[in-house]
């Protein structure tokens, strides 16, 4: 039987999925200083409520309550051969800002070379007519710190006396647990799933035992770190647990991380920024190589509305 890599441009010889770099990293700042000045109705998002990469961005923008500062417009949750599409529909919509039908279209005004994947977010310069940047990491810290006058908003998820700590445990979590799902899924040998799908556990019980005594993952006050692990934990159960073959556990099943996870969806305005029907039927009808009948589960049924019972940590 032949084995289909789902990008098989991001697959090593031994079986084990290597993401691609983001293509584009110019930066927006406060002072203009990098030739992308902040400022209101300049930049439009482009994102999916189906991607993890994307929400972290859609979270950050809302936590700084930046949505009358940056628009957004949402593609369609199921991805073909011709990438992510702008269509009418539930939650998702047709591009009315360039009018284009496909994200590829923003990456070739940019970049007409351009031939690797086209990812979501994205960053549009409506005044240049370019993407400025299609990387998560980067906009989280963008939304974070340069648009601090246009909003009202005291937050700091990247505060100065945490930095080494936050870049050190964010890298931790990237490699086992937000690609280390993805490792485990799109693997295509045996060895590279068991070894992504044992460090992911191995990693996933070490955040539980340091929940254990802290609210957050550095004390009383959420920062970034503590959304790009969100991310990941609120889809867990509904895909990565089935889709992606990461069964050991679930989320549920840990006494710190699901109530943790309920913690941060219980924050002011995140839980209208997940969205369970596109998160599923992104995943199980686009990777049609991992589940080609592309039937969507009804499940699980979660309640993510209970208490935390987190109050009393620090």
């Amino acid at each position: 039987m032949e084995i289909r890599a789902q990008f098989p441009g991001e697959q090593s010889p031994v079986g084990e999925f290597t993401r691609q770099p983001d293509a584009f990293r110019k930066w927006v700042t406060a002072d203009g200083s990098s030739g992308y000045p902040a400022a209101a109705g300049r930049y439009h998002l482009y994102v999916s409520w189906a991607c993890p990469w994307a929400h972290r961005t859609i979270i950050v923008r809302k936590l700084k309550k930046l949505e009358d500062v940056v628009g957004m417009t949402v593609v369609d949750p199921i991805r073909d051969e011709r990438g992510w599409a702008f269509r009418e529909g539930s939650e998702h919509s047709l591009d009315r800002i360039n009018g284009f039908q496909f994200l590829r279209e923003a990456y070739e005004a940019t970049d007409p070379r351009y031939i690797g994947r086209m990812t979501v977010p994205v960053l549009w310069d409506c005044a240049t007519k370019r993407i400025v940047t299609n990387s998560d990491d980067d906009l989280m810290r963008i939304f974070n710190g340069e648009f601090n006058r246009f909003t009202q908003s005291p937050i700091d998820l990247y505060p100065d006396g945490l930095r080494q700590e936050i870049d050190e445990l964010n890298t931790f979590i990237y490699e086992n647990v937000n690609d280390g799902v993805y490792r485990a899924g799109f693997a295509t040998s045996q060895h590279a799933y068991e070894r992504a799908a044992r460090r992911l556990f191995a990693a996933l019980d070490q955040l539980d035992a340091r929940l254990a005594t802290r609210r957050y993952l550095f004390g009383p006050e959420s920062v970034e770190t503590d959304w790009r692990l969100f991310v990941t934990l609120v889809r867990f159960d509904a895909v990565y647990h089935g889709h992606f073959k990461c069964n050991v556990r679930r989320i549920i099943d840990y006494p710190n991380l699901f109530g943790y996870l309920k913690d941060l969806y219980q924050t002011d305005g995140i839980a209208e920024t997940v969205n369970f029907d596109h998160i599923k039927r992104h995943y199980y009808v686009t990777h049609d190589g991992i589940n080609p009948t592309r039937i969507v589960p009804l499940g699980p049924d979660q309640d993510l509305s209970t208490p935390p019972g987190r109050g009393h940590l620090a």
